[in-house]
């Protein structure tokens, strides 16, 4: 095992540095470092990038509903790409399809069909969760790279499939679809942990919290659902065969055998930046409640869910704690969150957004910014206290650059680079898994009514 710098001596070196780089200058809130300007620069001029006709990517998108439509007008934006061919079981998002981008894309309810396409080099799979793991291995299998939303599967028995996959058809590209992970804010608590920011990191809380206009999942109905307009039978394929019923297609997210709760969809995302930020592979010990406590309208899934992890120390981080929150009862709604704490400070991140907050119990024997000058007293020499500082701002903010296209615009920027270039995704099938098994396991543990034991390492359950 590795030995972890001390908090003390990780402090100073994090305050030697914040000293030197506000040296002559203002202590501004926000602060944007040399690095994170030249990230910047880069990703605002992508704009101007051109690319010759033969190096375009050829888009498919396979699930057209909400979160697929954002995923495709995101993508296209990215200089070289263009979509040509849409698929989904509903009729009425297929039409659609054609009039938000061009009569001339190609449309179909069948995946498989886009997937024999040679004129096909990636697909975006923005199906409910319970289609992910299949649909992933056969476009991987069928040489198209992928951008897989979260989570990457529905079950934890699903994953080794998909990361076996993305192993043997080795010169394909598959990211899942956690954009965060592409985000400035993600990278700059990356930089600001391992720089000593907050010490030694020892407990970690996320918080989500959604309300939306339509209730939570109560996503509008078509008014001409039926089975002529939706192919029931091909989305039951390898589920439990039921009649016709349109709030299982289209409000999917409130069903067991399609969705996976609030942690799937939510979860997912903190797991993903904690991960990335602490270069964990995951906890060890999972344990959930919460209930159904508000919509109270036929769903399987809980709305509030509370989950608590173990972290086993590793060569990268100490042994730490998390706790999760995610709250569809919320009536201001539209609050979330990771915070990190740790021997000396913490740090709230947001996509775009870090604000640390420095404990100042050490800020006299580390800071030299808080340090005084050194006065000679009864012949030898001694710090002075009695008189007053200015003070660096409790709370610092690192915020983006205006004009920053956002961590969904990158995501997608960083999949089709490493098309072009043979270069690494953000987020990969093992690195996926990694995210979505505590979420997965976290419903588990709900409805099973007990705590579960996991190998990060190996990717399985424990027997205790």
């Amino acid at each position: 095992m590795k030995s972890m710098p001390k908090p003390n001596q990780s402090r100073r070196g994090f305050i030697s540095k914040f000293a030197k780089s506000v040296v002559g200058a203002s202590l501004l809130p926000n602060i944007i470092t040399a690095a994170d300007r030249q990230r910047n620069i880069r990703s605002l001029s992508r704009a101007n990038e051109k690319y010759s006709a033969n190096d375009q990517v050829q888009l498919a998108v396979i699930g057209a509903g909400g979160m697929g439509t954002a995923d495709v007008n995101t993508a296209i934006t990215v200089p070289g790409v263009k979509l040509v061919a849409a698929c989904d079981l509903y009729d009425g998002r297929l039409a659609d399809a054609k009039k938000k981008w061009g009569n001339d894309i190609y449309t179909t309810r069948d995946y498989r069909e886009i997937l024999e396409r040679n004129d096909i080099d990636a697909v975006i799979i923005a199906t409910p969760d319970f289609w992910h793991k299949d649909i992933s291995v056969a476009a991987m299998n069928k040489g198209k790279s992928v951008y897989c939303e979260k989570p990457m599967v529905h079950d934890i028995s699903e994953g080794p499939a998909v990361v076996e996959a993305q192993r043997r058809n080795g010169k394909v590209v598959y990211q899942v679809g956690s954009q965060g992970m592409s985000s400035l804010g993600n990278e700059k608590a990356r930089q600001l942990l391992k720089e000593g920011a907050i010490g030694q990191l020892n407990y970690a809380e996320g918080f989500w919290a959604r309300m939306s206009p339509f209730g939570a999942w109560q996503y509008p109905i078509p008014a001409d659902a039926s089975p002529k307009t939706v192919d029931w039978d091909a989305y039951l394929a390898h589920t439990t065969k039921r009649d016709f019923d349109p709030l299982r297609f289209f409000r999917w997210r409130n069903y067991r055998d399609y969705g996976t709760g609030v942690s799937g969809d939510l979860f997912v995302h903190l797991f993903s930046s904690l991960h990335f930020v602490t270069g964990s592979i995951g906890p060890n010990k999972v344990m959930a409640t919460g209930g159904l406590r508000y919509w109270k309208d036929g769903r399987e899934v809980p709305d509030i869910m509370l989950g608590m992890f173990d972290y086993p120390e590793t060569e990268v981080h100490p042994a730490f704690n998390l706790s999760l929150r995610v709250n569809f009862v919320d009536g201001t709604g539209g609050t979330n969150y990771l915070r990190m704490v740790g021997s000396e400070g913490s740090m709230t991140v947001e996509w775009e957004k870090v604000t640390l907050y420095r404990n100042k119990t050490y800020a006299a024997a580390d800071d030299p910014l808080l340090q005084t000058k050194e006065g000679a007293a009864n012949g030898g020499k001694q710090y002075v206290y009695d008189r007053k500082e200015m003070l660096p701002p409790e709370k610092l903010e690192y915020v983006a650059e205006e004009g920053y296209k956002g961590a969904h615009f990158d995501h997608f920027y960083n999949l089709f680079n490493a098309m072009r270039t043979g270069g690494k995704v953000h987020e990969d099938a093992l690195f996926g898994y990694r995210a979505a098994a505590p979420a997965l396991l976290c419903n588990d543990s709900y409805f099973q009514n007990k705590i579960i034991q996991w190998d990060p390492q190996q990717l399985k359950l424990v027997n205790k």
